[in-house]
């Protein structure tokens, strides 16, 4: 009796442990859940999107009020079309910045969006016109390796 007692405490403590595990999993891979009861879509271009993937978070002041949902590589401007779904609680100015950021010790990147002054709000299928690339740590070690050298005369 008291062995098949521990079997079940060590099995109540597994399952429990991997319950935990896929728990993490989705909070690091970015897919926990966030429902969005009415959203609109706007579009940003970027020269670089570094790893930003489709479903990361869009966020303003810290405050997730998005998700990116769809990347897509513009033929005509060869420059990456992002596509993001904002939850239409949240309005912003025509004239918001989108960023492309990093976050935390994984780096998990992001778009950060930063209003601007306008009246106007953008509506969906706008246009971000405003935006930042993300910053590519090897372009910034070659500038860095480069610049820094000593110039031969």
């Amino acid at each position: 009796m008291e062995r098949t007692t521990l079997d079940l405490w060590v099995g109540i403590f597994v399952v429990a442990g991997l319950g935990a595990l896929v728990t993490l999993a989705l909070k690091v891979g970015n897919l926990g859940t966030y429902n969005m009861s009415e959203t609109y879509q706007v579009e940003a271009y970027f020269s670089n999107i570094g790893g930003l993937k489709a479903q990361a978070s869009v966020k303003s002041s810290g405050v997730l009020v998005g998700r990116v949902s769809n990347i897509t590589l513009d033929t005509e401007r060869y420059e990456a079309k992002v596509t993001m779904s904002i939850d239409k609680r949240y309005q912003f100015p025509q004239d918001t910045f989108a960023n492309i950021l990093t976050s935390g010790l994984l780096g998990e990147q992001y778009i950060g969006l930063v209003p601007g002054g306008e009246e106007g709000f953008l509506k969906s299928g706008d246009v971000v016109k405003k935006t930042q690339s993300a910053v590519v740590l090897e372009d910034l070690i070659g500038k860095f390796l480069f610049n820094s050298a000593p110039e031969k005369k």
